[in-house]
C-alpha cells in the first residue's frame, strides 16, 4: 500500500528540509529528536547585498510527531521574519 500512496500523492506528510518563502525570506524547517519528541528548529536565510545570510533557531517546544515540529518550526521562522525582519543577521 505504501507504494501506491507515493506514486498517487498519499505521501505528503513534510520532511526533513520542507521550506517555505515567506517575506523575501527563506525558512527551512529543521526538527531533530530529543528525549523522545521532536524539538522545533529551523534556519532562515535570505540574499542581503548579493551575499547569503542565514540564522539558525532552535525553540524549547517538542512535538510527538515529526509533522507536527515541521509545521510548527515553519510557523515559528515565520513569526520570527515579522517580529525582527534583517535583523536577526546581526
Amino acid at each position: 500500500m505504501s507504494t501506491f500512496s507515493k506514486l498517487f500523492g498519499g505521501d505528503a506528510a513534510p520532511k526533513a528540509g520542507a521550506s517555505v518563502e515567506h517575506e523575501g525570506f527563506t525558512i527551512r524547517a529543521e526538527p531533530f529528536k530529543a528525549e523522545g519528541q521532536y524539538q522545533t528548529c529551523g534556519v532562515i536565510e535570505k540574499d542581503v547585498a548579493g551575499e547569503r545570510k542565514s540564522h539558525k533557531f532552535i525553540r524549547a517546544e517538542r512535538h510527538a510527531s515529526f509533522e507536527a515540529a515541521v509545521d510548527f518550526s515553519l510557523l515559528k521562522g515565520r513569526q520570527i521574519v515579522d517580529q525582527q525582519g534583517e535583523t536577526i543577521f546581526k
